[in-house]
């Protein structure tokens, strides 16, 4: 197999197509088109639905771009690596974390990486959706309690616990009442939280007063008065500690787990390596108060 037209068909691929590829390669578009076709002419593979428009990879260009792109990528970091002497972390770096811990955590972590490791270029994007790393060009990606997926690989690196907090000044009802609740988004609807505190095991009946799309708007709302809500331990330690908010008890729900996802590969970059054994070296208990302090310094 030709790898220079292994390269260009990941190239189109990656781009979207021909035009967008030579844009972004500086070669000539219709050297591009002939490579590929030469690609698929040697394979007897068609490998890209082409439009008048639009470019659309068949299922078998699809499972090649997918494989060959992860293998083209390792080859070209062990040649940069050779070449330098070394394995230095170099190159970009893409990550994508949910939004939380982004907004926490990641600009502390950036910073640092980006200074002790200056030949890399780190790009963070926050989202809480399910992204695909090889189709959005993603190196790493920090996911909550991730599905099962048998093409990446990765570790548990921090552990959370949900917990029920209110303000000082709200009195839990005494009877079945429902508490005033300040609530993340549309998902969680009138009902019952089941807690355990000191005391024992109880149900919480609330009802949603207000709506908000941050975690970090719902604590502050919480702070104010608003009403109750149930918030992951690390964002609220402080607060608790310092009794501006009151623990209502430890949700019954299952464990929060901060994992770092990556292609299945055999060989590892440099600089995913790198971010991986920083954020142990951060994180090195992986527990909820670590989380907090890192945070609060």
């Amino acid at each position: 197999m030709d790898l220079l037209a292994l390269a260009d068909f990941t190239l189109v691929a990656r781009n979207g197509g021909f035009g967008r590829a030579a844009r972004a390669s500086g070669r000539p578009k219709a050297t591009l088109s002939r490579r590929v076709a030469e690609l698929e002419a040697s394979l007897d593979i068609r490998l890209i639905e082409r439009g008048a428009r639009t470019l659309k990879l068949t299922e078998e260009g699809l499972v090649l771009f997918e494989r060959a792109g992860a293998l083209l990528t390792e080859l070209d970091e062990t040649v940069a690596a050779i070449s330098s002497g070394g394995d230095t972390p170099r190159g970009r770096l893409r990550i994508n974390a949910p939004l939380l811990f982004s907004q926490a955590a990641m600009g502390k972590l950036a910073a640092q990486f980006a200074l002790r490791y200056p030949q890399v270029r780190l790009e963070v994007t926050t989202d809480d959706r399910t992204v695909d790393m090889v189709e959005e060009g993603y190196d790493l990606v920090i996911r909550v309690n991730p599905d099962v997926d048998e093409s990446l690989v990765g570790r548990i690196f921090l552990r959370d616990q949900l917990v029920v907090v209110a303000s000082p000044s709200l009195v839990r009802p005494a009877d079945d009442a429902a508490v005033p609740a300040v609530v993340r988004g549309s998902s969680d609807q009138a009902g019952a939280w089941d807690v355990t505190a000191p005391t024992g095991r109880s149900r919480i009946a609330f009802d949603p007063i207000l709506r908000l799309s941050s975690l970090i708007m719902v604590r502050d709302a919480v702070r104010a008065g608003a009403g109750a809500a149930r918030l992951p331990l690390s964002l609220v330690s402080h607060d608790l500690a310092a009794g501006r908010l009151a623990h209502w008890g430890d949700l019954d729900a299952p464990a929060i787990a901060l994992w770092t996802l990556y292609p299945s590969r055999r060989l590892l970059s440099a600089r995913v390596s790198a971010f991986l054994d920083f954020l142990k070296e951060a994180f090195p208990t992986g527990t909820p108060a670590e989380l907090a302090a890192y945070v609060e310094t």
